[in-house]
Order: structure tokens, then sequence, then C-alpha cells
């Protein structure tokens, strides 16, 4: 080591995480993100309970291949809805993107909803800002123990319910309580309530803001989504600056300072623990919880609110916004073309499913009489929730001959059928050689599965054919 490195001394560049610890606050915004974190939460809790004409009204049965949703059931031949759903997902996502910005992890988002639920649990053991510095401030006593294991207690317990009610919406929820009351949980079902959870637990608990900063990838793509006519949580240098502080009641313009009293509530509020006045930062979850505390702070020295409110750049540089845009046209168009074509294509889904498989042993068998004879297999699904009786036919009528027997399929079940189809000696020219073989539900008028085949004669009846 030479003389000028001899004193030198290393330094660290990496900063330790800090926790944030949230003011509550009140306003028209806390109380939105409050009413809709009890209407998810309590569809999410409350829903597995639902019952349906004896049944569970959500439950995505996997050992049986189906999935209920009230009235209606899904099977894996439906697998097209749920892509068509996941489509309709995205583009919902992006076209409020580009509208109003992340207000979907505001207000909407599971983590930002639990992470409401704990840190509510974690007020009401602990108390509010002030208290928690304090309280983790303060070397460990009685008193500190014993909030820290209430707490604690209440995160695990709201957890545990969380994992039970997660996998409620695949195990009957009324078997799975009764699994649990009596011990008898399955492995599956034991693994799924812990993982989901620990989950809960460490993402609600303890990550909390550290998922939408630095482990949710809509955090780092939102800014291709953007423009200058987004709506976003937006702070007003042009009004605020110069910050200062100043007695209540004093004119601003007279001490050449802007609205900004600089009392940094709004960072105290914010639950990602950003400085909105420095502008639009990709950690904003637009939950505008700084926009509430800001108002309130306004009113209070006497100033008009809407310092930080939801704005467009445009209009923070005193220009129009655009909310016709073309971004935000091209996806609000897919988005009511999709999900105009999704109710449709729902309603006009039938409860019946047919394929057909050919004989392989033989394209054709010719009869003693003279008669030519197909063999197929015939699979019919019966997607309804009780059992049919199903007729098999032919098209065009009148031509073919149709060997087999109406048959019953209970609800949910698969059924292979034979069906020989045979054409006359004399009408084997006029005959067809694409036909349509349809399933008719005998109990319920109008419902009918079609599906297309071939009708193979020998080649010398197609060269009579010819002949003629």
């Amino acid at each position: 080591m030479n003389e000028g490195t001899a004193g030198a001394e290393a330094v660290s560049l990496y900063e330790s995480h800090r926790k944030v610890y949230p003011r509550e606050v009140a306003g028209r915004f806390a109380r939105l993100r409050t009413l809709a974190g009890f209407v998810l939460l309590g569809i999410f809790y409350g829903l597995p309970w639902l019952q349906w004409h004896g049944r569970q009204a959500v439950l995505f049965d996997l050992p049986a291949r189906k999935f209920h949703i009230f009235a209606l059931t899904l099977w894996p031949q439906d697998f097209l809805y749920l892509s068509w759903l996941l489509i309709l997902a995205a583009l919902t996502l992006f076209f409020v993107t580009a509208v109003a910005g992340r207000v979907w992890c505001g207000y909407a988002c599971p983590q930002t909803v639990w992470t409401e639920a704990f840190l509510g649990l974690e007020r009401l053991v602990e108390g509010d800002r002030p208290q928690r510095l304090k309280l983790d401030k303060k070397p460990w006593t009685g008193e500190w123990l014993a909030r820290k294991a209430v707490k604690q207690f209440l995160w695990i317990s709201l957890a545990a319910l969380t994992g039970f009610s997660f996998v409620a919406f695949f195990t009957p929820a009324r078997e799975l309580a009764a699994s649990v009351v009596n011990l008898e949980l399955g492995g599956w079902e034991t693994f799924w309530i812990l993982f989901y959870g620990f989950a809960t637990y460490g993402n609600a608990g303890f990550l909390r803001e550290q998922v939408c900063k630095y482990m949710c990838p809509y955090a780092r793509f939102q800014s291709a989504m953007f423009d200058h006519d987004t709506l976003v949580v937006s702070y007003d240098p042009g009004r605020g600056e110069p910050r200062g502080a100043r007695k209540k009641g004093a004119d601003p313009k007279v001490l050449g300072l802007g609205d900004c009293v600089d009392c940094t509530i709004c960072v105290q509020v914010c639950p990602t623990g950003i400085d909105i006045r420095k502008g639009l930062q990709y950690e904003c979850i637009a939950c505008a919880a700084c926009v509430d505390a800001c108002d309130d702070v306004m009113t209070r020295v006497g100033y008009q609110p809407g310092l930080i409110r939801y704005a467009t750049e445009r209009e923070l540089q005193g220009d129009k916004t655009h909310y016709f845009r073309p971004r935000v046209l091209v996806y609000g168009g897919l988005l009511l073309a999709l999900g105009i074509g999704f109710v449709i294509s729902l309603s006009l889904r039938q409860p019946i499913g047919l394929d057909i498989l050919r004989d392989r042993n033989a394209l054709y068998r010719v009869l003693p009489d003279g008669a030519v004879e197909n063999v197929y297999s015939l699979r019919i699904l019966n997607k309804d929730d009780q059992a049919h009786r199903y007729v098999i036919e032919t098209e065009p009528v009148g031509v073919f001959q149709v060997d087999a027997v109406p048959v019953m399929v209970n609800a949910g079940e698969v059924r292979a059928v034979p069906a020989r189809i045979r054409v006359a000696l004399g009408d084997i020219g006029r005959a067809p050689r694409d036909l349509r073989i349809s399933v008719r539900v005998a109990d319920t008028p109008g419902l009918v599965a079609q599906h297309a085949t071939r009708f193979f004669v020998p080649e010398q009846e197609d060269d009579d054919d010819d002949q003629d």
C-alpha cells in the first residue's frame, strides 16, 4: 500500500432498508380505499361459504375437472373462456393505466388490500405512527413484548384465515372446515394453507412497500403506458414553490413563499415512503393518501385544497388535457369488442359437447345385403349439472340409417357411444360423402350438438356414380 492510500477507509454505498411507518389519514380517498378493502376482502373470505342450488357457488373442482361459477359450469373444453378472461383482464389494466395511472395498485391490488389490513391491526395494537416509532425504539419490556405478541397473534390468525379461504375455492369450504376441526386435513390442503398463509404474512406484514418498489413488475413497465395526459397523483410546483414554514394566516405572497408549508405530512402518510413533491416516481401507487393529508393541511391553514391532486402533466403545465387520445381509444375499443364477444359467446354456449372418432380397423364394411356401413365412436360430453338422454341422428335425413340407441349421460360425464351408420344398396349412388352426425337432447328441445365427418364407400361404387 502506497502513502496515498495508507489512510484510506472503505465506505459502503449500500443503504439498508428503513422501515416505513405510514401515518393514518382521513379523507374522501381514504374512505374509498377502506370501502374497497372491505368489499374485496368480504368477497374473498365470504364467497367460499355461499351456496348455489345445493353446492358451493364458486368452486374450482380440479379433481373433477370442472369450475363452478354460480349457474355456470366450465370444463377443460372451455379453456378458451379462461384465456379470453385473461386477455380482458390485461386490456382492462392497460386501459385503466393509460387513463388513471396506477390507480389499480392504490385501491384494488391484493398487496395493497392485505397490507392495509395488516397495518390496521398494527395500529389497533401499537397505535399510530408516533407511538409505533416510540415503541420500536424502546428496550424490551413487558409492555413491548405484550404488544408485539398480540400483534403477531392477530397477523398469524389473519394469514391463516387467508390461506384457508384460498384453499376453500378448490376444496369445498364446509368440508375443509370439518377437516380442520377434526384434524383430518390432507397433505396438499395443509401445504397450500400454510404456503399461502405464510406468503400473506410475509408480503403484507413485513415486506409491505418493498413488494411494490422492488418485486412488482407492474411498477417497471407502467411508464410504457403513461403519457402527458395520464391522470396521476401530482404535486403542483407552480403553486407550492418555494416551500417554507409560516404562521397561520400569513400571506405567502408577502413572504415570497408558495402554498406548501413544508410540513412533510405527505411523506409521513405515504405507504411507500416517497416524497411526491419530487415529481412522479415509479414507487407511487396512486393511493392518494398524500392528497387527503395535504387537503387537510391546506384547509387548516386557510388555503385552497388541491396542492396535491390527481392531475395530468398537461394540466400542470397549463395546457388542455386530451382524454380521447389514440391509445385510450384503441384500448377501450378492443376492451369493448372483446367484452361484448365474451358475453355473447358465453350466452350462446351449449352444455353439450360431441367428438367423433372413426373406426381405425376399416373405413367401411359391405354388408351381406350389399349395404355399406361405417362405424364411429361418439364421445358425448354432458356439461350440464343434470343427467340428460341423448338421441343420435344424421343429416341429411332419409339416406343414412343410424344404429345407435338413445343413451343417458350423467351430469359432468363423458360417455363413449358406438354408432353404426349405413346406406342401403339402392341409395349408395345418391348418398353424400360428407355428413353431419348430431346428438340431440331428448328432454330439452332445440339443444343439439353436431359434428361433420366423412362417409366412405367402395371405389367401384364411386366409379359407377361417375359413369351414371
